[in-house]
């Protein structure tokens, strides 16, 4: 390098920078500037600003690392200062002391990512950044920092490879281990497998890049799995699990540490969870991925940050996100079939037993068509298949539900539950409770020891005969009627609601809808809706119900999307970007399209969004509007029982009050004007 990346005066010791991250920056940025390196300091704090505002750069132990490229940079540069005052970058455990500015040439490639992961991996190691703290002058810090960003030359010991164990697996790797480049594998999954699994997939990896990581990422999502390798496998030294579901093939990561959370932390806090695994890799005490996993994972809550609570709020969403493809696929069929023949496809007048579709799917063939000829048989048939697909769903919400809990043995009790919760009239809730109990009641029956030769019978016959047997003698026998009387009670109480009573409840649709923005409260909304669209029994109430969670549900991107339009000065230059795409997001009722705006913001962006939505919600019931589709935003007006008029009234009234909303909120803390840089004090 022609010159030195850091110098004294790049180096800011026990100063007050001001009270933010922004003052930081643009204190160090104005070091940067007064060294001849930038010549034009904002437009690098520019940069800072905006990677701050998509993923802040806090890290565990008091550290952030702002970085950016930019035109005015002439050469890759560090400004560090150690604060006298310690500011909040975004880290989950506090705010930053020590902070490091990277600053390089537009054009110079990898160039500041090959810093960053550099000082990144050395800022892992807690001897360097107490050295950084007990530094007694800036040529001190210059020489720590220059040799930590430095390539060593010196050769690797031979037996710097992990060690394997009887089993197979690789052991942590010890400190002195640096060989080659720490291996990270990660799972992202989400309870939809649309946005989340695959927004969190993307920060793991850039962060995995930032840190000069080897890294390699499974979106357990809606469009499929790519597995890992054999080789990936056993060549990773630690695995991140960002997931709101269960973990498919968790025992295939056996022996590896672990670092877990729910998946928003993967779009939050990237490079945080990044250092964890890269710190996991090295420390003994590590928490690992354990034998029978599913038999374990009572045991394993404490200590892992998600607890019973969190397990129970991951079984429930992993139970929905294998029955939303149901009902996707059947409610968009059946909405396609009274597109094709006509509302009257749904209703039981050719047949007291079962529907018309049914019947002309039943009763008649391309060769045989009823009377109302060709559109009326594919219509039926469409329906047909539609009400078939809609009919499984709580039997795969109360099957997943088990397997969350207790993995495969928890399969066959869990759906034999959600059949029984149809039976007896229990419906969506008895589908729900029925999982639970098949899932701890197989949970239960897999820790009892059994002699050697028993146990291979265990996972395919004790398990699912003993936790069948037992669920569905206490769905029968003991929960039927209680199921039957609450679901009744609910959906007389719903098709009761009129007036100011209906209102409301639409209201509380609408902050439902927005207050996660595709998370688990969100997704009771959603569920509760499609579960009435999907009953035997579903009519006006019904259809109001699923109106007003469509509604409510495609206001936050789109009034962000208004938003960036009409004051794009409030926003970032990547905000404004994700503006765009939030136009057809939410158009095609994807919450999720919000999300980048909330994340980076989320005290001044949520509020509005749940105003707006409350409003949509309370709109939409108050006009009576209906819809039998339970996905696909504008693109299913035609199952919207003539109110498509209405349903867009609502949804252009409650984005323009949201948009209003977050623009007044954007502006009662907003950024201040650009203003000159401050000079460093000698």
């Amino acid at each position: 390098m022609s010159e030195p990346i850091i110098t004294p005066s790049l180096v800011l010791l026990d100063a007050d920078a001001g009270a933010d991250a922004e003052a930081v920056i643009r204190r160090l940025a104005g070091l940067v500037g007064e060294d001849g390196r930038s010549s034009d300091p904002t437009d690098l704090v520019d940069g800072a600003l905006a990677r701050e505002s998509s993923s802040p750069t806090g890290l565990p132990g008091g550290i952030a690392i702002p970085h950016a490229r930019a035109e005015s940079v002439s050469v890759a540069t560090l400004a560090m200062t150690r604060l006298a005052s310690p500011v909040d970058f975004g880290a989950a455990d506090g705010p930053a002391d020590i902070v490091f500015l990277i600053a390089a040439p537009a054009g110079a490639g990898s160039e500041h990512m090959k810093v960053l992961s550099a000082l990144a991996r050395a800022l892992v190691r807690p001897a360097f950044v107490q050295s950084l703290r007990d530094a007694p002058d800036d040529d001190t810090v210059v020489a720590l920092v220059t040799e930590a960003v430095t390539p060593a030359t010196k050769p690797e010991p031979a037996d710097a490879p992990a060690a394997q164990t009887a089993s197979g697996t690789s052991t942590p790797k010890t400190a002195t281990d640096t060989s080659q480049r720490t291996s990270i594998l990660a799972i992202t999954a989400c309870p939809t497998g649309i946005a989340h699994t695959y927004m969190a997939a993307d920060a793991l990896k850039l962060a995995a890049e930032r840190a000069d990581v080897a890294f390699a990422v499974e979106t357990q999502g809606s469009s499929g799995t790519t597995p890992f390798t054999a080789e990936q496998l056993a060549d990773a030294d630690a695995v991140i699990f960002a997931t709101d579901v269960g973990v498919k093939g968790r025992d295939r990561f056996v022996g590896k540490p672990l670092v877990e959370s729910g998946v928003k932390r993967g779009i939050n806090e990237p490079d945080t969870m990044i250092a964890e695994a890269v710190g996991a890799s090295t420390d003994p005490h590590a928490r690992t991925v354990s034998a029978g996993e599913a038999a374990d994972r009572a045991d394993e809550a404490e200590g892992t940050g998600i607890g019973i609570g969190g397990r129970l709020k991951q079984a429930l969403l992993t139970g929905v996100s294998y029955m939303i493809p149901f009902v996707a696929a059947g409610g968009l069929l059946m909405a396609l079939g009274f597109l094709i023949a006509g509302y009257e496809i749904g209703s039981s007048t050719l047949s007291p037993d079962m529907s018309d579709g049914a019947y002309v799917a039943l009763h008649n063939s391309l060769w045989n068509l009823p009377a109302g000829g060709l559109g009326q048989y594919i219509g039926g048939v469409s329906f047909a298949i539609g009400s078939t697909a809609m009919s499984l769903m709580v039997a795969v919400l109360a099957g997943y539900i088990a397997y969350a809990i207790a993995d495969r043995p928890g399969l066959a009790p869990g759906f034999t539950a959600g059949v029984i919760a149809v039976t007896v009239g229990g419906g969506f809730i008895g589908g729900i409770v029925g999982g639970l109990i098949a899932g701890v009641m197989a949970l239960w029956i897999s820790r009892i020891p059994l002699p050697q030769w028993a146990r291979g019978l265990q996972p395919v016959v004790i398990i699912p005969l003993i936790a069948t047997l037992v669920t569905g003698a206490i769905m029968f026998m003991l929960l039927s009627r209680p199921l039957s009387w609450v679901n009744t009670e609910l959906e007389d109480a719903l098709n009761s609601m009129s007036g100011t009573s209906k209102v409301v409840l639409g209201v509380i649709i609408g902050l439902m809808m927005c207050f996660d923005l595709g998370g688990p409260v969100n997704k009771a909304a959603y569920a509760v809706g499609v579960a009435g669209l999907g009953a035997a029994g579903a009519g006006v109430a019904q259809w109001e119900f699923m109106a007003a969670v469509m509604a409510a549900g495609m206001v936050p991107p789109l009034a962000l999307a208004l938003a960036t339009v009409v004051r794009p000065g409030l926003f970032t230059q990547p905000e404004r970007e994700n503006g765009k795409a939030a136009w057809l997001l939410g158009a095609s009722f994807i919450s999720e399209g919000a999300i980048p705006f909330a994340a980076a913001d989320p005290l001044r962006v949520i509020p509005p969004m749940m105003l707006g939505g409350a409003v949509t919600g309370g709109l939409s019931m108050a006009l009576d509007v209906q819809l039998r589709a339970p996905h696909g935003g504008v693109f299913v007006m035609f199952a919207m029982n003539g109110t498509w008029w209405k349903f867009l009234i609502a949804i252009v009234v409650g984005t323009a009050v949201a948009a209003i909303g977050v623009i007044a909120t954007k502006q009662i803390t907003t950024r201040q004007p650009e203003k000159p840089l401050e000079t460093a004090s000698a």
